[in-house]
């Protein structure tokens, strides 16, 4: 028997199903339709991709098959920093140093040249995509779309621009949103320093002593007794000598450090709202790079201006005492550097005015699994700020406006001038006819991104209604993508983007998250050329949905087996049906008719498991229906019958084959496409109309048909031949070794019409009645 060529097999059906578009999008009625995550183009596809997108798919094929019509386009990110980054290091650039028109066309040019090579690996995992139905984030239908619903919000009052201390990243020097920010564990000294208030040290324990030369007070609580006779009085700040107000406030918190705080501008967040709460004037000391602006540190990196400010303060004995610590610290989740907070002229979104709405639209979203709407909802309450859309990036959807600095007045762009990069086109203002700037910011990733329902409604002429069908994305970005997009489909269509929210969790390696630094990364391309396609998919079907997965080799080889396992029992079956005419005999013998109802229960089943997205369980029905009760129970019980049967007996048999293989085929078909369609093919194909078996209809529940007694009656047939193959074993005896069954005489009445194949399947000589026993001949 010729050994399975997975690798040749695999790229017969990808190459069939591509020319004759298995999986083209027909407009209709009854459509099913999915929001999938464009993978970003700037990365290699990892283990994890291939166990979402795989799990994605299972839901994509199963409604394939069971209504008709799915809507699936394949998009990529090619939006923003990962590409400025990808772009620079593949042409050895940077982009800084080149006008954005020539970065920009750098980029969409190397994004052409990758792309194809990029999208291969998602066809050769098996994702059901139409990929005729293509869109960037980053081409000019997508920056249109972004751009159009920027300027509704504009227009509307939703969008605003102001000059505001932001979150700002020194590496990637740009302003950041909350979403972006990351809680990372860093070691630290905290450090009593000595400020003056007349004669009197007054001791602050801090971490960033490189902060003292931007501060502008200090806080006391006013609950705090120790401080009582200071407040009002003025405090001088050790090393830099200036003077700062002596305050009380509530956020200064009595039990931390001293009790007394320094407030800078800015070191946090809390340092935003206290400076603007109090009408204090900052003193910003820090470039956009990341540098000490003023002073004798000046030009010095933060770190390093940190330890020489520390250092000159020990020497003039200005520390009573400093310590080892780990904090968590905000870093941008882009690069792992900790943020910094610089006032910038920035756009928003507001968001915060209506959180009440956004709990209650997330609500509506049927959320597999359900805690996921937990975390949105976290998130949600721990909003603190409008949403920050503006990002002082090459490579990115322009924000299409001007502004005239003589009257202040903000010009957007007209529908029609759409997409537009402001650089380009020079504007008039229409109230003072002075010329304006054009705005240099362009819109952060997530402000196109979360606009992908538009944007695939879009490639198919807005024929798509919202809600779309389901979102399928990893747990880290309900923050973001999830969030962003239940806000602008709330804005603009007044409607949930979709009806449901399908959340993957990690892949992980030995308990640990994957990671290049860590060397425990798991190629998928190479797993899928050692093994294949369906193994690894089999692998991903393993995997709960919202729950973080070891990734584990032996789920590899078990998906392995089953296809080898499935090409056996295919040959084994149609080497039975040579003549077979496909026809169904006037009358099925018992054991096929109870067979066949026990077939239904495990389609009903595994049908609810596909509608409630459960693909696990799916594949533990299909698992258990294709070894136990298939392979080792009904092909053992209808053997000598489909070799020596004659007449209506055979054909009973023959036709229960066929219709059960095809069936097993079919439920196994939205985990497994290559073996499916390889066995479709060769063995099926002559007989059904369908061109292939994802496009075949999925197997009905004939509800009406059910018959519980003749389902418990095959579980006890099978319960008995167990019962005898273990009696076998147990006197090391060979499975077709003759032999005298005993068994009750009740059991022997309810398998009256099913008795010769029982004695065939076990080679009894003759069933007495009587207490159960096995004799040996």
């Amino acid at each position: 028997m010729a050994e399975y060529d997975f690798k040749k097999v695999e790229k017969k059906w990808l190459d069939f199903w591509e020319k004759e578009k298995i999986y083209k999008f027909k407009p209709g009625k009854k459509v099913y339709s999915i929001d999938m995550p464009p993978p970003t183009l700037s990365g290699k596809m990892h283990v994890g991709h291939s166990f979402s997108y795989s799990q994605q798919d299972f839901i994509a094929r199963f409604y394939r098959m069971f209504n008709g019509n799915v809507f699936y386009p394949f998009g990529t990110d090619d939006n923003g920093l990962p590409t400025e980054r990808l772009v620079e290091k593949l042409k050895n650039v940077k982009s800084k140093e080149m006008s954005r028109t020539d970065f920009i066309e750098l980029c969409l040019k190397t994004l052409k040249e990758i792309r194809p090579g990029f999208a291969q690996d998602w066809k050769n995992l098996g994702i059901s995509c139409d990929y005729d139905i293509y869109y960037s984030t980053i081409d000019d239908n997508s920056r249109r779309i972004s751009q159009k619903h920027f300027l509704d919000l504009l227009k509307g009052g939703l969008a605003y621009k102001k000059d505001f201390p932001t979150i700002w990243c020194p590496e990637c020097q740009t302003s950041i949103a909350q979403a972006e920010l990351e809680d990372k564990e860093l070691p630290s000294q905290f450090s009593t320093i000595k400020f003056k208030v007349g004669k009197e040290d007054l001791l602050i324990a801090t971490t960033r002593p490189e902060l003292l030369q931007a501060c502008v007070a200090v806080f006391a609580n006013p609950k705090d007794k120790r401080y009582k006779k200071v407040i009002g009085k003025s405090a001088i700040v050790p090393l830099f000598g200036h003077s700062v107000p002596i305050m009380t406030d509530d956020s200064a918190s009595i039990d931390k450090g001293t009790g007394a705080m320094m407030v800078c501008s800015y070191g946090d967040k809390y340092d935003v709202e206290a400076i603007e709460k109090h009408k204090l004037t900052p003193k910003i000391i820090f470039n956009k790079d990341g540098t000490i602006s003023v002073g004798d540190y000046r030009g010095m990196k933060i770190k390093a201006a940190r330890n020489a400010v520390l250092a000159d303060m020990e020497e003039k004995g200005l520390v009573k005492n400093k310590k080892e610590i780990k904090h968590a610290v905000n870093v941008h989740d882009k690069c792992g550097t900790e943020v910094e907070f610089l006032p910038t002229s920035q756009w928003f979104i507001k968001i915060l005015d209506k959180k009440d709405i956004w709990i209650e639209q997330g609500k509506k979203i049927k959320w597999h699994p359900e805690f996921m709407l937990k975390r949105y909802e976290n998130w949600v309450n721990g909003l603190e700020w409008d949403w920050n859309i503006s990002r002082e990036r090459h490579f990115g959807v322009p924000i299409p406006v001007w502004e005239c600095k003589k009257c202040k007045e903000i010009i957007a762009a007209d529908d029609g001038e759409l997409p537009v990069d402001p650089l380009k086109k020079k504007k008039k203002c229409p109230k003072c006819n002075s010329d304006c700037t054009p705005e240099e910011k362009v819109l952060d990733t997530w402000a196109t991104s979360s606009l992908t329902p538009q944007i695939i409604n879009s490639l198919v002429g807005n024929k798509l209604r919202f809600p779309l069908s389901v979102r399928q994305q990893a747990h880290e970005i309900i923050r973001t993508w999830t969030f962003y997009t239940v806000v602008r489909s709330y804005l603009h269509e007044g409607k949930l983007p979709w009806e449901n929210a399908m959340i993957s969790g990690f892949v992980t390696l030995e308990g640990e998250k994957m990671s290049k630094s860590k060397g425990n990364v798991i190629d998928p391309r190479e797993v899928m050329g050692k093994y294949g396609s369906d193994a690894l998919r089999f692998a991903a079907a393993s995997s709960k949905l919202g729950e973080d997965t070891d990734y584990q080799e032996k789920d590899i080889v078990t998906g392995k087996k089953f296809i080898n396992k499935l090409l056996n029992a295919s040959r084994f079956v149609f080497m039975n049906l040579k003549d077979y005419n496909g026809k169904k005999p006037k009358k099925l013998e018992k054991i096929d008719e109870m067979f066949l109802e026990e077939l239904e229960i495990f389609v009903e089943n595994v049908t609810r498991a596909f509608l409630e997205y459960e693909y696990f369980k799916a594949k533990y029905e299909v698992e258990n229906l294709f070894w136990k009760t298939f392979c080792d129970n009904y092909l053992e019980i209808v053997k000598k019958r489909v070799y020596n049967g004659k007449g209506d007996k055979k054909i009973s048999a023959q036709y229960t084959l066929y219709r059960s293989l095809f069936i097993i085929l079919k439920l196994i078909a939205p985990i497994m496409p290559f073996i499916t369609e390889e066995i479709y093919q060769e063995h099926f194909r002559k007989f059904e109309k369908d061109k292939s078996i994802h496009v075949s209809s999925w197997p009905e529940i004939d509800k009406g048909k059910a018959k519980i007694i003749d389902v418990y009656l095959f579980e006890n047939v099978v319960e008995l031949l167990s019962m005898i193959r273990q009696e076998k074993t147990n006197a090391k005896k060979a499975m077709n070794a003759e032999c005298i069954l005993t068994i009750p005489k009740a059991d022997l009445e309810k398998i009256k019409e099913i008795e010769g194949d029982i004695r065939d399947v076990v080679n009894a000589k003759k069933i007495n009645t009587g207490k159960f026993n096995v004799e040996f001949v």
